[in-house]
């Protein structure tokens, strides 16, 4: 391990600091999430059930394609990752 000298251990350790307030600050003005959650009511409460999220999304298609009782707006992100956004409470 090289040795540094005080002044330089100084300046070192002031950047790491720094960066670290930088790293927080930056995660605490985040947006807040504005996807909504899965609804917890009688239709998606099979999904709560299923653990495996990949096994779960499979589901949303039979209501939340073209012609379904809910179909997604045509801007809809990708259509396979529902539970990526849409966290389960």
């Amino acid at each position: 391990m090289p040795k540094f000298s005080k002044g330089k251990m100084i300046i070192l350790n002031i950047c790491f600091v720094v960066i670290g307030v930088f790293i927080v600050t930056f995660l605490l003005r985040a947006p807040k999430a504005t996807t909504s959650t899965l609804p917890h009511d009688e239709l998606h409460e099979e999904f709560f059930a299923i653990e495996s999220k990949k096994e779960a999304e499979k589901n949303c298609v039979s209501c939340h394609v073209e012609g379904g009782s809910s179909p997604l707006s045509e801007n809809h992100p990708p259509k396979y990752r529902c539970l990526f956004c849409h966290k389960r409470d």
